[in-house]
C-alpha cells in the first residue's frame, strides 16, 4: 500500500456559512493572524498551538486570502518570493534561479495562460493573479492550503481557471479548504461540506450524499428544504 504524501489522497473541505457565521474568524485562527482563544486545533489528532502566521507555515498550513496581498507594481517573480527572495553566493537576489523556479511552479501546476513571468501584477487578470497567488501559497511545501473566496468576482472562463488550479492541487496531494458562497464552486471542489452559523458547526455533508437545497437549509438554518 502507497503512504508517501504524494500519493495520499487527501481531502477536499468547504466552510459554507451566512455573513457573520464564524467562516474568516476559524481561518484566522487556523493561519495565525487571530490565533484563537479558545477550543484545540489537532493536526493528525496531535493538539498545536498556532499563535503567529509562522506557527501555521511550520505545521504545514498555507492561506490565500481574497484580497490575495499581492504587490500590483511588481512582476510575477517578485511577488512569488516577496519576503522569501533566494540569494546567491555573493549575497546578491539569485533572479535567475527565482525565475527559473517561478516557471517550473507554473508549469507544474499547468497555469498556460501565464506567458510572462517578468508582467507586472496589476496587468493580469483576476483568474491570473489568483493562480500567481495560489503558486506563492505552495512554495512552502504545505500539506494544506486555505482558499478564501478563491472564485470571487471572476468571470465563467476564469473561474473554470481557478476550479482547475484547485483539482490540480489534490493531484500533488495536498489537502484544501474551500471559503466560499459559491455552491457551484463548492459542489465542484469539495468532497466534504461543513455549514456554520453564528460561530458552531451546525450541519456536515459529502458532496456525493447531498444536494444543494439541503445546503442552503442548514445555512439558513430553516425547517423545510429552500430551493438553492
Amino acid at each position: 500500500m502507497r503512504c508517501d504524501a504524494a500519493h495520499r489522497r487527501r481531502s477536499h473541505l468547504a466552510l459554507v456559512g451566512d455573513n457573520g457565521a464564524g467562516k474568516s474568524t476559524l481561518i484566522k485562527a487556523l493561519s495565525g493572524a487571530q490565533p484563537a482563544d479558545a477550543g484545540t486545533i489537532r493536526i493528525d489528532g496531535e493538539a498545536v498551538h498556532i499563535r503567529s502566521p509562522q506557527d501555521s507555515r511550520r505545521l504545514g498550513l498555507a492561506t490565500v486570502y481574497q484580497d490575495l496581498a499581492l504587490a500590483d507594481n511588481l512582476d510575477v517573480v517578485a511577488n512569488l518570493f516577496l519576503g522569501a527572495e533566494h540569494l546567491s553566493r555573493g549575497h546578491v537576489l539569485d533572479e535567475p534561479w527565482m525565475e527559473h523556479r517561478t516557471r517550473d511552479l507554473l508549469c507544474d501546476l499547468k497555469v498556460g495562460t501565464l506567458h510572462d513571468v517578468r508582467a507586472p501584477v496589476g496587468r493580469l487578470s483576476g483568474g491570473q493573479r489568483q493562480s500567481v497567488a495560489i503558486a506563492r501559497s505552495l512554495l512552502g511545501e504545505p500539506r494544506l492550503v486555505i482558499l478564501d473566496e478563491p472564485t470571487a468576482a471572476l468571470g465563467v472562463a476564469e473561474t473554470a481557471q481557478v476550479l482547475a488550479l484547485i483539482h490540480r492541487l489534490r493531484e500533488r496531494g495536498l489537502g484544501v479548504i474551500v471559503i466560499s458562497h459559491n455552491l457551484d464552486t463548492v459542489f465542484d471542489v469539495a468532497d466534504r461540506i461543513v455549514v456554520l452559523r453564528l460561530g458552531r458547526r451546525v450541519a456536515s455533508f459529502v458532496r456525493d450524499e447531498t444536494t444543494r437545497e439541503e445546503v442552503v437549509t442548514a445555512i439558513l438554518g430553516a425547517a423545510v428544504p429552500v430551493m438553492a
